[in-house]
């Protein structure tokens, strides 16, 4: 991926064309002060974006997909009085929302505070994974939320913020149950939609201040599929009615600020019955890779008061922290 100034002005036209209609590289080129061929030369990166564009002689630039950009005056409108919790920052490009945050928090930055990315070069996942987005067809952003106590007491968070999501992704017109995978990702029957990284900074005995990164596929285009190393699914899917993005990043917020808030005054346990319920997995055989060279095999029976899966095995019911669920029903 280019990077600097030249990586903006790419940002800036592919902006003008997400309505998905026709513009000439003249018109384009008076509204950013910049020549035609500056023009033709920015946009040679808007594959790089996962965009097709097409350029026909005569009538200038248009993109086969238009894409939805996130406002921010349109998210604080959709939040309603819950505004006043966050403070949101919409970034056209960074590395991840998570990297940047990170380095805010260690600057003292508010507890709430959101940081949204358009597109991301280097978005990741759990246990070091890619995660792959396209300009406009998934939701990336990051929460800061700030605890009083430390890192240790935290467990079960990513279970507690996969609720969140459940919740806020049931409020929408969807045509299939939505549910959770140990430990932090968000499933339907044909994928993983979404998914959770938590990352913490924080003293052993407290503060903690979380960094909450979340990733969910809007739309998920063939070229963009063939990228992701295991079976995916999208809103566009699942939703009688696509939410906007500005929608959907407003119902999240609302919703995290509930689970988070339940979490801060009884922890997960408070959260764990319905977390059970929407547990894909739940009383079905999997198998649970621990190690390269370690996986066990059992019966899914759900999760501790700390998060903690439990599995019906050989050798009686045990409970596991870590490790990767492997089979799908």
């Amino acid at each position: 991926m280019t990077t600097g100034r030249f990586n903006m002005r790419t940002m800036q036209l592919l902006g003008l064309l997400a309505d998905g209609q026709f513009h000439s590289g003249e018109k384009l080129g008076k509204i950013l002060g910049i020549s035609r061929a500056s023009v033709f030369n920015a946009l040679q990166c808007a594959a790089e974006y996962n965009l097709e564009l097409h350029r026909v002689r005569g009538r200038g630039y248009c993109l086969q997909r238009p894409w939805e950009q996130l406002r921010h005056n349109e998210v604080l409108r959709l939040l309603g009085e819950e505004a006043a919790i966050f403070n949101l920052e919409i970034l056209q490009q960074a590395t991840s929302s998570n990297s940047v945050l990170l380095k805010h928090a260690g600057l003292g930055a508010m507890s709430g505070s959101v940081i949204a990315v358009e597109f991301q070069t280097e978005g990741r996942g759990r246990l070091g994974r890619v995660w792959h987005s396209g300009l406009g067809s998934t939701l990336t952003f990051s929460l800061l939320w700030r605890f009083d106590c430390g890192p240790n007491a935290l467990s079960g968070l990513s279970l507690t913020m996969g609720v969140a999501l459940v919740r806020a992704i049931n409020r929408l017109s969807i045509q299939q149950k939505i549910k959770l995978k140990w430990p932090n990702d968000i499933v339907t029957e044909q994928g993983k939609l979404g998914g959770i990284l938590i990352e913490v900074q924080g003293d052993m005995l407290g503060p903690s201040a979380v960094i909450i990164g979340i990733g969910i596929n809007c739309a998920l285009q063939a070229d963009l599929k063939k990228k992701i190393d295991q079976p995916a699914s999208s809103l566009d899917e699942i939703c009688t009615v696509v939410p906007s993005r500005n929608q959907l990043l407003a119902v999240v917020l609302q919703e995290s600020a509930v689970v988070l808030q339940q979490y801060t005054n009884g922890g997960f346990a408070t959260l764990r019955s319905e977390w059970e319920k929407y547990h894909f997995y739940q009383n079905h055989e999997i198998q649970l890779q621990i190690s390269e060279n370690v996986t066990i095999k059992g019966i899914a029976r759900g999760v501790s008061n700390n998060g903690e899966l439990f599995m019906e095995t050989a050798h009686g019911l045990r409970s596991f922290s870590s490790g990767e669920v492997r089979t799908r029903r």
